[in-house]
């Protein structure tokens, strides 16, 4: 089957996506007339075939019954990596036994709302831990910049079996959203528990069976079980990490600057909005030899509570699939390059995050309330005190605080300065009526388990398989599953190699 590349203007490309099998859209805003570029299949002529046509959008996975299987392996952590390492052993006729700390996603969902209403925080149940992992409830997008570490369509067609929609499979930064991604982890654990594979929620696990291989699939907040393994001798090294601020503005700001809505005619504007949805960004500078850029923008979303212990304070984002909401936000962060001991990043990091939690709570007042500190942008920049603060969609409340003054000189005079190269670039970006939230400190783990590159096993614990974020060599939800996949194939090679 053959594919040819057509170039439209948004109104066209919704069009023609209705009509057409596509294989991969990507939208080209950096001009003034946007353009969408979608390549679609075509005939033996040339023509585009018909959405509809009677082709397998993909070979779907063989999954095993496992209930009697010579061999089982266990997994702990029920993210990403932890399932798709669990769908991977079903593939190959090897029962998946998951320990997961928190909740499946129901009873997680409900201990969410309860952070939210400043209830409390349950620390084995939040945005962090749980069934799903970290981006289950925080925006849910399947993009990855890793084109070298395998079948990375692979795991988007696995996401489209169990109910993601078509566009996952061709869409360039596909994005499922909080509402919706639930109830794809949940098909996940039904399939691996129809099959004979075991999982079990609300268990803790600080120990395993040397002797048995076994997946590591915890998650980068797993703070106590970093702990836990640099005390049993596990091979740890700090990684590069980013910390930062989430920063908010009016989404219609952000459609205006981002689509060029002032070069549009005017009763244009509105079609443009509808035809590609509200507008994401994706900013990058230097500032002194050290990267400043947006994590995790969420269009049309809302900034949420992502704290695993108590007296701190830590932001993230999240959107549903619509991203409908009337606010943009975006993780601002700064690179890190720790230099020191295994746990060093990770301490530096618990520190910041009970610093934001001390200027939100400055009397020691309100503990279930996870309030956070927050700054106007450009009084951060100007170093001024932000004596009110504009809406916002963070539903536990924001406080005014002066950021510019006690975020660390690792982080607040690069964000300053990056704030001002963002706007210089997009001008408007730079605003009172944008608010910055802190901190976004959980954009990837702090620590990496050292593995031997083929084998993916752990330098001193030889059956052990660090994999996914948790470990260190994953940034988000798809390169996570590809990871935990790629570490269960190993153990799939090496027990039919012993078979």
């Amino acid at each position: 089957m053959e594919t040819k590349q057509f170039i439209f203007s948004p109104l066209e490309a919704r069009e023609r996506e209705r009509e057409w099998r596509i294989v991969r859209r990507s939208v080209d805003a950096r001009q003034r007339d946007i353009r969408v570029l979608l390549t679609v299949l075509t005939d033996d002529h040339g023509q585009p075939l018909d959405k509809d046509a009677p082709i397998p959008l993909y070979e779907p996975p063989m999954f095993q019954e496992v209930h009697n299987a010579a061999h089982s392996v266990p997994i702990i952590g029920a993210g990403p990596a932890g399932l798709f390492a669990a769908l991977t052993l079903l593939e190959h006729g090897i029962k998946p036994i998951v320990y997961e700390r928190g909740k499946d996603v129901s009873a997680r969902k409900r201990d969410i709302t309860r952070l939210q209403r400043g209830e409390g925080l349950n620390q084995e149940s939040n945005y962090c831990f749980g069934e799903g992992g970290a981006g289950t409830f925080s925006d849910g997008k399947l993009f990855s910049r890793s084109k070298k570490r395998g079948d990375m369509q692979r795991i988007m067609e696995l996401f489209h079996y169990f109910g993601a929609p078509d566009t996952v499979l061709y869409e360039t930064h596909a994005h499922i959203g909080s509402d919706s991604l639930p109830a794809i982890v949940k098909a996940m654990r039904e399939c691996i528990l129809s099959h004979g594979g075991e999982i079990h929620f609300d268990t803790y696990i600080d120990r395993w069976d040397n002797t048995t291989p076994t997946l590591l699939c915890i998650g980068h907040s797993a703070h106590d079980t970093y702990r836990i393994l640099h005390k049993a001798g596990v091979a740890m090294e700090p990684k590069g990490c980013a910390m930062g601020v989430r920063v908010e503005h009016p989404q219609a700001l952000i459609n205006r600057l981002f689509y060029h809505l002032d070069r549009q005619p005017l009763k244009e504007q509105q079609a443009l909005v509808n035809a590609l949805g509200n507008a994401a960004y994706s900013l990058v500078t230097q500032v002194d030899g050290r990267g400043v850029y947006s994590f995790c923008m969420c269009p049309g979303g809302h900034i949420v509570p992502a704290p695993s212990s108590e007296r701190s304070t830590v932001v993230n984002g999240m959107s549903t699939h619509s991203r409908s909401s009337a606010y943009a936000n975006s993780g601002i962060v700064v690179e890190q390059h720790p230099t020191g001991s295994a746990l060093q990043a990770l301490e530096w990091q618990e520190q910041l995050e009970t610093e934001a939690w001390l200027q939100a709570h400055p009397d020691g007042h309100n503990t279930l309330i996870a309030t956070a500190p927050a700054q106007r942008l450009k009084d951060f920049v100007e170093g001024k005190t932000s004596t009110d603060l504009p809406p916002c969609s963070y539903l536990p409340g924001i406080i005014p605080s002066r950021l510019d003054q006690w975020l660390p000189q690792e982080i607040g005079p690069y964000l300053r300065q990056g704030f001002i190269d963002f706007d210089k670039k997009h001008r408007g970006f730079l605003t009172n009526d944008a608010v910055i939230v802190g901190v976004e400190s959980r954009s990837s783990s702090p620590v990496r388990i050292v593995r031997d590159r083929v084998t993916m096993q752990s330098l001193t614990r030889p059956n052990l398989y660090p994999a996914g974020e948790g470990a260190g060599y994953a940034g988000g939800i798809t390169s996570s599953a590809l990871d935990g996949r790629n570490a269960a194939l190993q153990i799939c090679s090496r027990v039919q190699h012993n078979s």
